[in-house]
């Protein structure tokens, strides 16, 4: 991939990098610099896999959607032999985006600009008025690195990817219990936030915030007070895990890529407040159980998948965040609610039970992102030191480093 033109020289860079001070947070320009932001396009958001969506969203050949990062879009499509592709979706003529629907079905691809047509399995079919000897066959769409764990998709836009594919099933028999290729989609929100994307991100990574920040959630939480997560809480859940078929504890497989791991991989179950059966208004159950599971545990599950996905499982229901970067101070945060693939709206899960606790925190986390940036872009701002509860802020800056360098 070319490097943009913008891009920051390789001096300065280090410069920044050496700026930030051990245990703080990062300096003003790394919010604030338009260099810096296209370069993280392109060896971040350009070189890291990314969560696109499930399976179950295309099921049929000719079912697709897009997904959209930056100035970049990708097309997700199953074939008509069902495997399913990626293809950047930029006509291989003059650059026209060639699909401009959100989702839907197709049999083919055309071009709104000057009608080239590419079969959904990305190759070009026809191409107007071109001169002799015009080689069709170089002229498919691109193809776009694509992964199916367990029905979650991701891609990644490099030719040479973190090492993943293999690394990640060290976490299978984790992810096993709650079948995760038997879910579906039942709803997605996107919430806008006035910030740039490593605040957004860096947000979702700690819960040093969440006490003073969403009562809602900590209602039902430990996460939001180390202190309470009591002995006693842990062992009850743990119990009740074990008897329920789930995997307990935390595990966590840094980034080595001389061992096939690319990227890092985490895992944690931990428990909710007593009473709380699972992350919803009163804490009981919104959906049927997921998987192969039998009992509520009273617990959730958090998942990373490298530094850009992350999910949170509990015993009825997935909540999947990203932070997609729109530009260098505006953010989506994107939020999806999954469950079993059986469920059905209004008889088995009502949307707004499903939705309510996690609609209403990232309307939180908008509002409080969206006054961090504004703090931060302060000529007067100055980094101050992380808390023993923001240790995954400092494991994202050791990643983030490593990945613009």
């Amino acid at each position: 991939m070319n490097h943009f033109l913008s891009s920051p020289a390789e001096a300065d860079l280090q410069e920044l990098i050496n700026s930030r001070r051990e245990g703080h947070a990062l300096p003003r320009a790394f919010y604030t610099s338009t260099a810096l932001y296209q370069h993280e396009l392109e060896r971040v958001w350009g070189e890291q896999w990314i969560s696109v969506g499930h399976r179950n969203q295309i099921k049929k050949p000719g079912d697709y959607f897009l997904f959209e990062f930056g100035c970049e879009s990708v097309i997700v499509v199953r074939d008509n032999d069902d495997s399913i592709k990626a293809h950047l979706n930029v006509c291989r003529h003059r650059g026209s985006r060639v699909c401009l629907q959100s989702s839907g079905h197709t049999r083919s691809f055309t071009c709104p600009y000057h009608a080239w047509t590419y079969g959904i399995d990305g190759a070009l079919r026809s191409g107007r008025y071109m001169p002799e000897g015009f080689d069709v066959a170089q002229h498919n769409l691109r193809p776009v690195q694509i992964l199916d764990f367990q029905g979650l998709l991701f891609i990644c836009l490099s030719d040479n990817p973190p090492k993943l594919p293999d690394a990640i099933n060290r976490m299978a028999p984790l992810t096993n219990p709650f079948e995760l290729a038997k879910m579906k989609v039942a709803a997605d929100a996107s919430y806008p936030v006035p910030a740039n994307w490593k605040l957004a991100l860096e947000n979702y990574l700690e819960c040093y915030h969440c006490a003073p920040s969403h009562t809602d959630y900590s209602k039902s939480h430990s996460l939001k007070d180390p202190d309470s997560m009591t002995t006693e809480l842990v062992e009850s859940m743990e119990k009740k895990s074990i008897a329920a078929g789930l995997p307990t504890g935390e595990h966590y497989w840094p980034a080595d890529e001389s061992a096939g791991l690319g990227t890092d991989l985490y895992y944690r179950r931990y428990p909710l407040y007593t009473g709380y059966e699972t992350g919803s208004r009163d804490g009981k159950p919104v959906a049927p159980l997921l998987g192969k599971l039998s009992s509520f545990d009273g617990g959730a599950t958090d998942i990373s998948i490298g530094p850009l996905n992350h999910f949170l499982i509990y015993s009825d229901h997935l909540v999947s965040y990203r932070f997609i970067p729109r530009s260098l101070q505006t953010t989506d945060i994107q939020v999806v609610w999954m469950v079993h693939e059986d469920a059905v709206e209004d008889k088995d899960y009502s949307l707004n039970n499903l939705t309510w606790l996690w609609d209403v925190t990232s309307k939180d986390d908008e509002r409080i992102i969206r006054h961090n940036q504004a703090g931060v872009n302060s000529q007067h701002y100055e980094a101050g030191p992380l808390s023993t509860m923001e240790w995954g802020i400092d494991d994202f800056y050791k990643n983030y480093f490593r990945m613009i360098s």
